[in-house]
């Protein structure tokens, strides 16, 4: 008879700490919109779904709330927030004053960083045929971030950055209410893009106030859009 295979050493690879992935488990779950705003979640359902004890849970809900993606009630549980209006306006006010300067300071844009713009935005089309909404707003907003990043300001991409939990679930949200942003943002970025490509510096900053101007009044659920 043949010998049996031999059994794989155990893993070594450590699990993150249980609190961690309490805070990962609610925090996807907030940013992709499967926990809604206006959900009430408590301890034990979370510690269930994560498969801990309530002490972690607590842990990283008192966390997220800093963050300002819950609010907590003593014996009641974690209520998610949804996104204000405020929010909403002091995101876009934020990335319009970032992505503008930074996009003026991108171009005339290296071979490498319109190389990487070109990968992202076939990243985000790939992501669009597959339908996940989540990784739809993580592939548009890293299409972003490589051009702040190139604008060569490190204090301005480490603010930027601060914004990418608000994006995101930003995002998902517009893309539940008005699926046919999916493929104009798509539009957008390629026109974006092809300014950049092309050296035109007002072109690009043009196509930037445009492109996330209207982000302000689709959140808000306004039917037209922005040409500012």
């Amino acid at each position: 008879m043949p010998a049996a295979p031999p059994v794989p050493p155990p893993s070594t690879v450590k699990q993150p700490p249980a609190a961690e992935r309490v805070y990962t488990h609610i925090k996807k779950g907030v940013l992709d919109r499967h926990y809604e705003g206006g959900t009430l979640l408590t301890e034990g359902d979370l510690a269930d779904a994560v498969g801990v004890s309530r002490t972690p849970v607590r842990e990283a809900l008192l966390r997220l709330e800093v963050e300002g993606l819950i609010k907590l009630y003593p014996k009641k549980g974690a209520l998610v927030l949804a996104v204000s209006a405020q929010e909403i306006a002091d995101v876009v006010e934020t990335r319009l004053l970032v992505e503008e300067f930074a996009v003026r300071r991108a171009v005339p844009a290296s071979a490498a960083l319109v190389a990487r713009l070109e990968q992202l935005l076939e990243e985000q089309k790939q992501r669009a045929l597959e339908g996940d909404l989540a990784e739809v707003a993580v592939a548009d907003r890293c299409f972003h971030v490589e051009i702040v990043r190139n604008a060569g300001n490190q204090i301005l991409s480490r603010l930027y950055d601060q914004l990418r939990d608000r994006q995101l679930r930003m995002g998902v949200t517009i893309m539940e209410a008005h699926p046919d942003r999916i493929a104009k943002n798509i539009t957008e970025h390629a026109e974006m893009l092809e300014a950049i490509r092309s050296g035109d510096v007002e072109g690009a900053a043009r196509c930037v106030r445009r492109h996330v101007g209207r982000v302000r009044v689709l959140a808000r659920g306004e039917e037209r859009g922005e040409d500012r």
